[in-house]
């Protein structure tokens, strides 16, 4: 089984093309969710946050994403302990998806795709073996979040400030998808499916 990574800096529409690659059968692992999903329930990972950024990041036991936004997106030091909590469990968690999918006995796909917006950032490309870039110009990206968010362009912009530049992370995969409502998004994904599938015939 090949192990896919997908990504692409924030408004690029990189769950859009994950979902399409989950209408071809396609098994993802939707990084960000999972970040959500183990904030709320590993027990660990909660209270090492509690104790970084005080008893207001939990409503009710209930992760504040409000209240933890606010904090961590005005302050670089504090994203990035945050970020250090995080992924090591995110990547845990990861590799346990993709370790059951290749267990003996389980019917292992010929791929299966790790959709995440920091695999560069993170080193998680160390243990996948391509990596799928999606590419969108930024004032559509902007707009995409804007619209999705409800945020500001200012607020937007600080966090895609934060991410890795998009022309460099595009320059790290291995193959490219344009997402600029210019050209057709399914037949790309399509195309690139097949591609794999051969590829993981060849391993």
């Amino acid at each position: 089984m090949l192990r896919i990574g997908l990504t692409g800096g924030i408004g690029s529409g990189k769950s859009t093309v994950a979902k399409i690659f989950e209408v071809l059968g396609v098994p993802v692992y939707y990084a960000d969710e999972a970040a959500k999903r183990l904030m709320n329930e590993n027990e660990e990972l909660k209270q090492k946050i509690q104790e970084l950024f005080g008893d207001e990041a939990y409503t009710n036991g209930i992760l504040n994403r409000a209240a933890l936004a606010a904090i961590v997106f005005n302050s670089p030091k504090k994203l990035e302990q945050l970020n250090s909590l995080v992924h090591p469990v995110t990547f845990t968690d990861a590799i346990k998806w993709l370790q059951q999918l290749e267990a003996p006995g389980a019917q292992a796909p010929p791929y299966a795709v790790k959709e995440a917006a920091l695999i560069f950032e993170s080193g998680a490309q160390e243990w996948l073996d391509y990596v799928i870039g999606v590419h969108a110009p930024t004032p559509l990206r902007i707009q995409r979040v804007i619209q999705r968010d409800h945020i500001t362009r200012e607020e937007v912009m600080a966090r895609m400030n934060k991410q890795l530049d998009e022309e460099a992370k595009m320059r790290l995969c291995n193959f490219v998808i344009t997402n600029d409502e210019l050209h057709m998004l399914v037949p790309q994904v399509q195309a690139l499916h097949e591609h794999l599938l051969s590829l993981s015939k060849e391993k």
